[in-house]
């Protein structure tokens, strides 16, 4: 059933998003496919992580996170955060401007949509946990591109 779960999964579209948890040589990041609102006031988000990525105890060590929607320009970033060519760590952040917000966490500079989140929940279920944000600060772009994952790929998306 696994390998057939993962098959159907990708072939729903979804968003990509950049999170980014840590400061210094101790951070790491993700990209998400999984993240969606949860309320409007409170301003949360929500979103689904692995136990096992290296972010993940990040998340509860320094209780914020940066969460940038990617653009159709930053395929090169989401294959970073996705840990492609075995990029870690740190290094996930290299060839891209970012920002330190108020909770200091780090946004991408360049970002679609960018929330800087105090972290308000972790929901550990099997393999996973359910990360919750509150939203602090919202930062938008003029660019209403997108980047998305299907079938496997990230795909860039103009409007």
């Amino acid at each position: 059933m696994t390998g057939d779960f993962t098959r159907a999964m990708r072939r729903l579209i979804g968003h990509c998003t950049a999170i980014s948890v840590g400061t210094g040589e101790d951070r790491s990041g993700l990209v998400v496919t999984s993240g969606v609102s949860l309320s409007a006031d409170p301003a949360q988000v929500l979103f689904c992580v692995n136990k096992g990525a290296s972010a993940w105890p990040l998340f509860r060590r320094y209780g914020c996170f940066g969460w940038s929607s990617l653009g159709a320009g930053h395929q090169a970033l989401a294959q970073r955060f996705a840990g492609f060519g075995g990029v870690k760590g740190a290094d996930r952040y290299d060839g891209a401007e970012w920002v330190t917000a108020e909770t200091g966490a780090l946004l991408l500079k360049d970002a679609v949509i960018a929330f800087d989140c105090a972290l308000a929940e972790m929901i550990d279920r099997e393999t996973h946990s359910i990360v919750v944000g509150e939203v602090r600060a919202i930062r938008l772009a003029d660019e209403v591109s997108a980047l998305a994952y299907w079938n496997g790929a990230f795909r860039p998306m103009e409007g």
